[in-house]
């Protein structure tokens, strides 16, 4: 369809007024997704240089323009660069699990050795950005999802009983790290991110994955001090967190948040989110990757064209899109059956509006 995107339906949405038009919006959409939609193979360029990187990123920021977004969403995680990272999938502690871990840790070395990769990515996709587009994103991972990875899930809770003066040193430090990251990211980058983001799943289906006052103490402060980062250099803060986290909104939303991401059915409807929050913060997906797992493409059409309406009418700050992400098990199909329910909301907004 004859699409010209623009940046400032997302801008406007995050900071919780309604724009003109209807945005959609993902977290992540899996490079093999995006493939199989521009009949293109590219995924693999990623981890190249130059040309090889030139040509991912093409493609990377084409996909988003043809699929109807406004913006581009990207991020470089920090749990790349930690050294023996990988504790975050499970099955094994982090490379922290006492004081002479966490004195012996290459924590001064961490901004360059991110930097060192991440930089020239930062750098390709902004060049490669099409005409009308900024990015959503910036500096992967928050604070719960580094500490996982650099002590492990589990281990946390030992740390936590055993040596609380180092649990709460761990999360200083960390938050020291991601405000040195931030910094430089902001200083460099603010100019092509639009809106800028931290995803950090607190929760799972019944509750948060720590203590409700363990996350007030130790995290939220961490996020704070981002979050102001990204407010002095005159950006809106997007937080994408997913599970059961209402016992942790308030203080997340007082931290200064101005945008909240994903959502799942089988905790509360979106709906509810909508009726807590909505009059205070932007509210972004509202459609269950469960939703386009499951069923069929015209299943997913009339419950997206269905459910987008409504949001659209009830939320001021609202983008379309998944209640979490498009990893690459997601049906293509019913990928692009929400792209398409969502497009016919705006047509027949546009029909509407000529009318009046």
């Amino acid at each position: 369809m004859d699409f010209e995107p623009d940046y400032r339906h997302i801008t406007a949405a995050v900071n919780n007024k309604r724009p003109s038009r209807l945005p959609v919006y993902e977290h992540y959409i899996s490079p093999l997704i995006m493939e199989k939609a521009l009949g293109k193979s590219f995924a693999d360029l990623e981890s190249g240089e130059g040309s090889d990187l030139r040509e991912f990123f093409v493609n990377f920021c084409r996909f988003f323009k043809e699929m109807t977004y406004d913006t581009v969403s990207y991020e470089f995680c920090i749990t790349e660069i930690l050294p023996d990272h990988g504790a975050i999938m499970g099955g094994r502690p982090g490379p922290i699990q006492n004081q002479q871990d966490f004195e012996s840790y290459p924590w001064d070395e961490l901004p360059q050795m991110y930097w060192q990769q991440a930089g020239k990515k930062f750098d390709m996709m902004c060049e490669c950005l099409p005409a009308g587009m900024k990015a959503v994103g910036g500096i992967g991972n928050g604070v719960l999802e580094i500490s996982e990875d650099l002590v492990g899930f589990e281990y946390l809770s030992y740390m936590q009983a055993d040596s609380p003066e180092l649990f709460a040193r761990l999360y200083r430090r960390i938050g020291d790290l991601m405000v040195t990251i931030w910094t430089r990211f902001l200083q460099r980058y603010a100019e092509h991110f639009c809106v800028c983001r931290v995803g950090d799943d607190l929760g799972h289906k019944t509750a948060t994955l720590l203590a409700p006052d363990t996350i007030v103490t130790h995290i939220v402060p961490q996020y704070r001090r981002v979050i102001s980062l990204v407010h002095k250099a005159k950006r809106p803060f997007l937080w994408h967190s997913c599970g059961n986290i209402f016992e942790v909104m308030e203080p997340v939303i007082q931290a200064g948040i101005d945008c909240k991401h994903s959502n799942e059915d089988v905790i509360a409807p979106f709906e509810e989110w909508i009726g807590r929050y909505g009059s205070r913060i932007g509210l972004f997906g509202g459609i269950d990757v469960d939703v386009l797992c499951q069923n069929t493409p015209e299943e997913i059409y009339e419950k997206v064209l269905d459910k987008g309406s409504l949001y659209r009418n009830i939320a001021s700050g609202y983008a379309l899109g998944s209640g979490n992400s498009i990893p690459d098990y997601v049906p293509l199909e019913g990928y692009l059956a929400m792209l398409r329910a969502a497009q016919k909301i705006r047509v027949d907004e546009e029909k509407t509006d000529t009318h009046l």
